[in-house]
């Protein structure tokens, strides 16, 4: 695969201004959060990305996309009261957005739909920080212990309250599903701006003020209770201090910190100040708080994070004080934001600031696990290309641009790339998707109001070697609803795009008979039926989102546009193929009865099912006993199998016709390849509805263990298809993968071998390197267990941790001593399956799909077939770095040609002479013959090299034969896939300047 590392796309990713979590940390929550757990980032650009923190994976799902001159300064959650249905069961509530940024407006988000749903403005001055009540909670229960219900007339819901730039808090009711105006309260003072706000209780507000004070409200009456004074700070020259946070403790104990950098604690009742920290050379500018109020997380200007603990009393003394125990600089420019979750199992608080880059650190095991970087870059690469054209294509914000790539040359002043086209969309709107047709002549982009599109064609001039851009009219029943996600077909005849009510609609493409060579957009949609499923009802403490797990993630073509699927963030594929019917015309039109023979009986509909166009086609839903089995997480991304262009089948949808068959498909084009946000890798037969002999015989414990063990997810993929090898490629925001999917993945190891698991053992990173296997006394089962992280980085190495005291005890039991054994301190107890849900049923199912992989994997001796069906192919001796030591026998899905012509690394050099510059490549392999290597290709390479990478398109399938430079890198061992790697990184970003400490 020959590589272009392109760093000359000008993306910028916005700073982080506000972080909060779907629900409020609790230690009494089993598990590692609810299923409905979300985490919402708000960007200086007014985007808004949501991210599901389930498992430790830390998946971007989408982004709700801002405007001109918009920014998110504050986000709140709240969840509605619980409601029945007909049948009398209850139901969850409904988890709400809200957010503000630099107006008078409160803007609550359709989730669903990825667009506001209601905007509440009033009289009043700029909002500046936003904060909503507590959750109800019974305080009073019954003899059995169940709660009490709430008194007559008691609202449950959540209000939300505002602090404005003239000193005035407004109460704004959530109440009926609305969002309406309350009630005001102002201080008898001078206005001044109100900073940060907060909840001590359901019925007291307690804000922070520009002017050295912290008031505390009762909203019920609206009065003031108390002023608390900071007085001046310690620099002279400066009045008042600003009171950036305020933040309380579930005891009701206030904490604060202000711009002389310190850290405050009031007490809850007389709101005396009980201590104060000075551990920040500059703002603090936000504050978190445990929930069972033993820690304190603050945050400043002077890129420092500091956690403070509440320890015991000394001796004779009757208060518990504060004490810093750490501070550290995850970040390389000012914090501005903090967000805590906790339950039993997960305790993380995750930060965000000027840097753009959001971390994860643990808050109950910080010392003994590590921290961890998020993607500051989206997870859908807003990039496109055109092969054909050589053209790369960006987009952000309200722009889009395209750039020409030329091809590689040997002469270094030559211009690789050049900038051929920009387009600048009016409207306050950003885009949320925009695609490029392979032939380079279709650019369609989409807001959530609207969708545009242009025809590009080569200036007439000669002299200027830039793209002439013009605007196409489509259909207005097209662009008046706007779009989600946009995809063109490969063969630029199809236009599918996903509405914001999670619509797919079909268009078709045709060139315009009065301007040869310019594409237009016909009239008329195709709306694709989604199949009926059933989502599961969560719990009443976890709260709904609504219709939002079904939202579409990805939309994916067949090599040959025949079949389009999609796959939505609750794991569920979708699939449609084209009839057609075009030999059936009869002036333009279908007779009726020809029209209707090969309808469905539940396809009675032509706007659901998709009506017929002027071409004779339609979509329909292949017809399968079932449709295509829910997957266990989220769908990431999808892509088809390159076809086999030798052979073909027919696909006539279940209906025979001898005289006009529907299409011709051709083998493998119905074959979907599926990423979860898991890292699972399954492949679908669509037109089956049955998962392929490949996934069948590799299940997701057959995938390579450095794999599995990946944080980052995957972004996008691209396939490499050269004789009989099939590369899938995947890259994630610094990785990058390759598997053969022509091959099967080596088994795991046994767990009864005892030397593959002390082998395995020693290469975990938890533990100490050791040159020797012996077992060393005191080893244990249990402590070579390697227990979960706490929702942040792994565990910090034992080798690395190796201070104070040590990790297990000898444990004596009776005068003798024979029964002594080692027990290591920090174990944890079992959970209990039925409390860990769907990780124990995880955790049960893999074993079992091993031993099936096993049997499928077995040579079968009876009758014969294709290799797919009968699994007649020899048992594979495993070797490092995914080779075989035994190539297969004669067949079409594995390859049978030596690795010089197929093995390629990122930068086009033979994959034999690259291996020991693999990052994590064994020591064996280096003892390998090179002949051994040269007759068994790659099951799988992998790289850590790159950089923030923001996507990675193809440019062409390598160089002609009859080109000059071409022939020239081919003598050098290029060749293959062409692709560019867009790389992003982050000290190529123009940040604002930042707080210099004095020793710098």
């Amino acid at each position: 695969m020959d590589i272009h590392r392109c760093r000359f796309v000008p993306y910028n990713p916005q700073a982080i201004n506000a972080l909060a979590f779907s629900h409020p940390p609790s230690t009494e929550l089993q598990g590692r959060g609810v299923p409905t757990l979300r985490l919402a980032i708000g960007r200086a650009n007014g985007d808004i990305e949501l991210w599901n923190p389930s498992k430790g994976t830390w998946f971007q799902e989408t982004i709700l996309r801002g405007g001109k001159d918009r920014s998110i300064e504050g986000l709140a959650w709240t969840v509605d009261p619980g409601e029945k249905d007909s049948e009398g069961n209850d139901l969850p509530g409904k988890l709400r957005l809200f957010s503000i940024g630099y107006s008078s407006v409160v803007t609550e988000w359709d989730l669903e739909k990825g667009r506001p749903a209601r905007h509440s403005s009033g009289n009043y001055g700029e909002i500046w920080c936003l904060a909503a009540q507590p959750r109800w909670e019974s305080r009073n229960k019954k003899k059995d212990g169940k709660q009490l219900p709430p008194a007559e007339g008691e609202y449950m819901g959540q209000h939300l309250a505002v602090g404005c730039a003239d000193g005035a808090i407004v109460i704004l009711s959530t109440a009926d599903g609305d969002l309406k105006y309350l009630r005001t309260m102002r201080p008898s003072t001078k206005k001044s701006r109100v900073l940060n706000i907060t909840f001590q209780n359901r019925n007291t507000i307690v804000a922070a003020y520009a002017d050295s004070s912290i008031r505390i409200f009762d909203i019920r009456s609206g009065k003031l209770l108390r002023t608390v004074t900071l007085g001046k700070g310690p620099n002279k020259a400066v009045k008042e201090l600003l009171v950036w946070s305020v933040k309380c403790l579930p005891d009701g104990t206030i904490v604060s910190g202000d711009s002389a950098g310190e850290v405050r604690f009031w007490d809850s009742k007389n709101y005396s100040l009980i201590q104060r920290i000075q551990s920040h050379q500059a703002d603090v500018l936000d504050i978190a708080v445990s929930a069972d109020g033993e820690s304190v997380v603050s945050a400043g200007a002077d890129q420092r994070t500091a956690v403070y603990r509440l320890k015991a009393p000394e001796k004779g003394a009757k208060t518990r004080r504060w004490v810093e125990v750490m501070h550290r600089r995850y970040h390389t420019h000012d914090v501005k934001a903090l967000a805590v979750y906790e339950t039993k199992d997960i305790s993380v608080f995750v930060s965000g600031g000027l840097d753009t880059v959001p971390v994860v650190v643990p808050l109950r095991s910080i010392g003994k696990e590590l921290h961890r970087k998020l993607p500051s870059l989206p997870q859908s690469p807003p990039l496109s290309s055109s092969p054909s054209s050589r053209l790369l294509m960006g987009w952000w914000d309200r722009e889009v641009n395209i750039w020409r790539v030329s091809q590689p040359s040997k002469s270094l002043e030559s211009q690789q790339h050049r900038l051929v086209a920009k387009v600048l969309f009016q409207g306050e709107e950003n885009l949320t998707s925009a695609a490029l047709s392979s032939d380079g002549k279709l650019l369609v982009a989409a807001s959530v109001s609207q969708i545009k599109a242009f025809c590009l064609s080569p200036r007439e001039d000669g002299d200027k070697p830039g793209l002439q851009v013009n605007k196409l009219e489509i259909p207005f029943e097209i662009s008046k609803w706007g779009a989600k996600e946009i995809a063109i077909s490969p063969d630029s005849k199809w236009l599918c795009f996903v509405r914001s009510d999670n619509v797919i609609c079909m268009a078709r493409i045709d060139i315009d008979p009065e301007i040869p060579g310019r594409p237009q957009i016909l009239p008329g949609i195709s709306k694709l039926r989604r199949a009926q499923r059933n989502v599961q009802r969560g719990k009443l403490h976890h709260g709904s989102l609504g219709a939002y797990d079904r939202t579409i993630r990805c939309i994916a073509f067949s090599s040959d546009s025949n079949i389009v699927a999609c796959g939505d963030l609750a794991g569920f594929v979708d699939a449609w193929v084209l009839e057609d019917k075009s030999n059936l015309l009869t002036n333009g039109q279908i007779p009726e009865k020809a029209a209707d023979s090969k309808l469905s009986d539940d396809d009675s509909s032509d706007e659901e099912a998709g009506s017929t166009n002027t071409y004779g086609q339609r979509w329909i839903v292949p017809r399968f006993d079932s449709p295509i089995p829910r997957l266990k997480s989220g769908v990431l991304l999808m892509t088809f199998r390159p076809s086999y262009e030798s052979q073909s089948k027919h696909l006539t949808n279940g209906v025979t016709s001898n005289s006009s068959p529907s299409h011709n498909l051709s083998i493998g084009d119905d074959r979907l390849v599926v990423l979860t946000t898991e890292h699972h890798i399954s492949e679908f037969n669509v037109l089956e509805g049955k998962l392929t002999g490949w996934s069948r015989r590799n299940p997701k414990s057959y995938l390579p263990k450095d794999f599995t063990i990946v944080k980052d997810r995957a972004m996008g993929a691209l396939w490499d298809k050269k004789g009989t090898s099939e590369r899938l490629w995947l890259y994630g925001p610094s990785w990058l993968w390759m598997f053969d999917l022509a091959q099967d993945f080596p088994a795991p190891a046994e767990p009864d071998n005892e030397e593959k698991a002390v082998a395995a053992i020693n290469n975990d990173s938890t533990t100490e390197p050791s040159p020797s296997k012996k077992r060393k006394r005191g080893e244990t089962k249990e402590s070579k267990t390697r227990q979960p992280n706490s929702g942040a980085g792994d565990r910090v190495p034992y080798w690395q941790d190796n201070i104070g005291l040590g990790r297990k005890m000898r444990k004596v039991i009776g005068d003798d001593g024979e029964t002594a054994q080692w027990i290591p301190i920090d174990l944890k107890k079992p959970a209990d399956p039925a409390q860990m849900g769907d990780e124990a049923a995880d955790h049960y199912e893999e074993p079992s799909k091993s031993i099936l992989a096993e049997f499928r994997r077995e040579p079968q001796g009876d009758g014969s077939g294709s290799q797919e069906e009968n699994g007649e192919w020899q048992q594979q001796q495993q070797l490092d770095e995914g080779t075989s030591a035994i190539r297969p026998q004669s067949s079409s899905n594995l390859p049978n040609e030596a690795s010089e012509a197929n093995d390629h690394d990122v930068e086009g050099t033979t994959a034999d002479l690259q291996v020991q510059e693999v990052p994590g490549s064994e020591s064996k392999a280096e003892s390998r013959t090179k002949h051994r290597r040269s007759r068994n290709p790659r099951r799988w390479w992998h790289t850590f090299k790159y950089r923030e990478i923001l996507g990675i398109v193809p440019l062409g399938q390598g160089f002609t034969a009859g080109d000059a430079a071409g022939a020239s890198w081919a003598n050098e061992g290029m060749g293959g896939l062409e692709v560019a790697v867009v790389e992003r990184p982050m000290w190529d970003v123009a940040l604002p300047g930042r707080y210099v400490r004095d020793y710098e």
